[in-house]
């Protein structure tokens, strides 16, 4: 039965881990304030599609050939965080500005962040992202009895899909409320640097941590 007691510990755990700071929780309020609503909610549904690619690999099993060829898992580690580098020397080369408004904010939508960039970058930041694999491994190996029929391990994924459209979706709102962005927006060069550094620290984690 789709909701027992396994879909309720799954969910729990979930958002618990969707609430930790990380690369998405970091986009996706970096994005709510530089560019807006409309941009973080294209990212966070991104966010969503790239956590479906982790969903289909290991129920279609090719998470337990990741878990058992340690190479393989190193170069989809070190693949992942060369794009949190590349993201984080991105930020990082942003230009200091005096002040920044909300108009600035919305003509920069325009030209420097398309809807089709912003759902891109939503789907690599957490499709590449290594810690994503060992999470959902965990989940699919633990919680998840894997006598559970192919179908509900499925609706188990899409659910997983939506609680993180979902979550990322409220952060999205509460983030690019006009007092929280305005506030934010004044110093928009520096939280762009300090988005950056904190990707390029979590890479150098993901590369040193074994």
């Amino acid at each position: 039965m789709f909701f027992s007691h396994a879909l309720i510990t799954l969910t729990i755990v979930h958002l618990l881990a969707l609430m930790l700071p990380g690369p998405d929780f970091v986009l996706i309020v970096r994005q709510s304030i530089r560019y807006g609503r409309k941009i973080a909610l294209l990212s966070a549904l991104g966010i969503a599609c790239g956590l479906s690619v982790h969903v289909m690999y290991t129920v279609f099993g090719l998470g337990f050939i990741i878990k058992t060829t340690p190479w393989l898992f190193t170069v989809f580690k070190y693949i992942g965080a060369a794009y949190f580098v590349y993201l984080g020397i991105q930020l990082l080369r942003t230009p200091r500005q005096a002040q920044t408004t909300l108009t600035d904010a919305h003509t920069q939508t325009d030209t420097h962040m398309t809807a089709t960039r912003a759902f891109v970058t939503g789907v690599m930041t957490n499709a590449l992202n290594p810690k994503a694999t060992i999470f959902f491994l965990a989940i699919f190996t633990t919680i998840i009895d894997p006598q559970t029929a192919f179908s509900t391990q499925l609706l188990y994924g899409v659910w997983m899909c939506i609680v993180a459209a979902l979550w990322f979706s409220l952060v999205s709102v509460v983030f690019s409320q006009h007092k929280i962005r305005h506030a934010f927006l004044k110093k928009g060069w520096l939280l762009d640097k300090v988005v950056g550094s904190i990707l390029i620290i979590l890479a150098a984690e993901l590369i040193i941590t074994h």
